[in-house]
């Protein structure tokens, strides 16, 4: 006799080619807990820990970029820091400072940390082809530069349009644990995904970034082949570096790698974000990064984003203006740190619309916190 088995609700897709975690109507669960409902994951964390004081200015919860943010339906949490000291924080009745919410692509910007180490240690050169380091990998990538890669400004097949519910993101979705692959097909770890990725003439002319987070995991790839070193463990030198109070939560493929999408609470976030306020120094002296490729990140012209995020540019893994540096998530999610001020700004939400997407919104939030980390 066979016992019958059905798919895990989480990972069925009911609408729009989603899973129910990512649906509208589950979406804020979903984000608040996708670090326990991906397939496959690991949770790192740090000995010591950077602590963090409070010292108030409550006029900032009165300016109206902020207070507009805060009375969302889709906030979860804001927090402000320089230095050691909290300036601000605030949370949603659901959420709370105990709470890990995923941050989606900030991840990314892990990779200006791992790669400019790499470059600083002569094992990656930004002018290399990716072929060169990694000789099995597709058509959609082997003649591209590494550098171009680090700046989104590659072109190839795979798209990251979340208005189309057919867009390769959501495919590698299923290489990352977050969905289950089509029925009868069989279950691709991240790299075989990446090595399927087909391209021909890979350049960028349409004079803005061409955003693919399969960019980002082929980064993560080239940083483990050239340094001989599992991304596990620049991972873990990343977190204890930080400080972080709680779990860094990473989704993994089947086979253990890790991929670019963590989970933390807000105050860790921000505790995260002071690594590049720092320009790469951690607690205790610990160092991750390197200080001249975060001061070339801000200086590079790389491609710059579309309407209406076109006053800032795409550089290294991270959004910057010249003087800030950061990220977005998918489904609302920031992170802003200025070098200049060492001043972080986190917002953490979740956009409950079909595409989890509103770019009117995300151009109007980004700027407020570009101008809170301008502040000394």
């Amino acid at each position: 006799m066979t016992v019958p088995s059905i798919t895990n609700p989480d990972f069925e897709v009911l609408f729009d080619n989603k899973p129910r975690w990512n649906l509208p109507d589950y979406r804020r669960c979903g984000f608040h807990n996708l670090h326990t409902t991906a397939r496959y994951a690991m949770s790192l964390r740090a000995p010591r820990v950077l602590p963090l004081r409070k010292e108030i200015d409550w006029t900032i919860g009165e300016r109206p970029g902020v207070a507009r943010f805060l009375a969302m339906p889709h906030f979860s949490a804001f927090v402000v820091v320089r230095d050691d000291r909290i300036l601000y924080e605030a949370y949603a009745p659901d959420f709370g400072p105990d709470r890990a919410h995923t941050i989606m692509s900030i991840t990314k910007t892990t990779l200006n940390l791992m790669l400019g180490r790499a470059v600083a240690d002569g094992l990656v050169n930004l002018d290399e082809r990716v072929g060169t380091y990694l000789p099995e990998i597709g058509t959609g990538y082997a003649e591209a530069t590494v550098k171009a890669v680090a700046d989104m400004n590659v072109t190839n097949d795979f798209s990251e349009d979340y208005s189309d519910p057919y867009t390769s993101a959501f495919d590698m979705d299923a290489a990352c644990g977050c969905r289950l692959p089509p029925e009868g097909q069989k279950e691709e770890t991240i790299r075989s995904f990446l090595c399927g990725i087909t391209g021909g003439d890979l350049a960028n002319r349409t004079g803005y970034a061409l955003y693919k987070s399969s960019n980002t995991e082929v980064l993560g790839w080239i940083i483990e082949r050239a340094s001989g070193r599992a991304l596990r463990d620049w991972l873990i030198e990343i977190v204890e570096a930080a400080g972080l109070e709680g779990c860094y939560h990473t989704p993994c493929d089947r086979e253990g790698v890790p991929v670019f999408g963590a989970s933390l609470t807000a105050r860790d976030l921000a505790r995260y974000g002071l690594l590049f306020a720092r320009k790469g120094e951690g607690i205790d002296g610990r160092r991750v990064g390197d200080a001249a490729f975060m001061e070339e990140t801000r200086r590079n012209p790389g491609p710059s984003m579309p309407k209406p995020l076109d006053w800032f540019h795409y550089s290294r893994q991270t959004y910057t203006d010249g003087t800030w540096v950061g990220h977005s998530g998918y489904g609302g999610q920031y992170m802003f740190a200025n070098p200049d001020t060492g001043t972080v700004v986190v917002g953490l939400g979740v956009l409950e619309n079909k595409d989890a997407s509103d770019p009117e919104i995300g151009a109007a939030m980004m700027k407020m916190a570009a101008d809170l980390v301008a502040e000394k």
